[in-house]
């Protein structure tokens, strides 16, 4: 079903994320403000998991990009950037931001799962909590494929399994715990109790049979884990749990 051109899902989230742009003013504009890359609610370096290489000179787009601070680190580091994402409210944080920096690269309103841009048009799609899990992954990862020249990369990060697995379906959020909540088979599609939004997680299986029906090979999937850091943003786990097991995977495929 799709209300205005978009899918039931990409509509909730949009008005999920319209009352949502505020509180991630603050945290946008810190990441603006810091030089290096690096990903998820952990904030590991760049530098450390080596997921992107030189990105100077190559056209990247970014789906689901938010406030676009993933954009931003790319941009100073001489790539070509296009942020997408569906929520103008966050695309104004983007905007402004771009202004106090002097970064200027494009941002369209729209949602990843039908990208107004042509075909075969990038070297790099990334998502960061993006299009990864706010979109249905067959929709937006046949996107990044058309978007992308033979040969391109996609890497996003997304939610460890284990920690979609032991998640809580209670408000206020608390932490996972160590008992498994709902089955692996199966797992796709997320709502949850008194949120408007719908995010989508998949098992292992599931995403490399999503890539390699889109025309991906899978590179590498790194599991992020926790050692010497603190439980990240969001109150989704503790660091004890997250030095036991991965709350956050990151994934890297080519377009064959």
């Amino acid at each position: 079903m799709r209300e205005g051109g978009l899918t039931d899902h990409a509509e909730r989230n949009r008005q999920a994320w319209a009352k949502e742009a505020a509180s991630y003013v603050a945290n946008a504009e810190r990441s603006w403000a810091t030089e290096e890359i690096t990903w998820g609610m952990l904030g590991v370096p760049e530098r450390e998991l080596g997921m992107l290489g030189d990105v100077a000179g190559r056209d990247v787009v970014e789906l689901g990009c938010g406030t676009a601070y993933v954009s931003a680190w790319l941009a100073r580091r001489g790539a070509r950037v296009v942020g997408v994402d569906l929520t103008r409210e966050q695309l104004d944080t983007a905007r402004r931001l771009q202004d106090q920096h002097g970064l200027s690269f494009p941002l369209i309103e729209a949602s990843a799962e039908a990208v107004p841009l042509p075909d075969e048009s990038f070297d790099l799609v990334v998502s960061e909590y993006g299009a990864s899990i706010w979109c249905d992954p067959d929709l937006w990862v046949a996107e990044a494929a058309r978007l992308l020249r033979p040969g391109g990369e996609l890497v996003f990060l997304v939610n460890g399994t284990l920690l979609m697995l032991t998640a809580p379906d209670v408000d206020p959020v608390v932490p996972v715990g160590v008992e498994l909540l709902r089955p692996y088979f199966g797992m796709r599609r997320f709502e949850w109790v008194d949120e408007i939004g719908v995010d989508f997680h998949l098992g292992y299986g599931d995403w490399i049979r999503v890539l390699g029906s889109h025309g991906f090979e899978v590179e590498r999937l790194v599991e992020l884990r926790n050692p010497g850091r603190d439980s990240g943003r969001y109150g989704f786990f503790t660091a004890e749990w997250a030095e036991r097991w991965p709350a956050e995977e990151m994934w890297k495929a080519r377009k064959t």
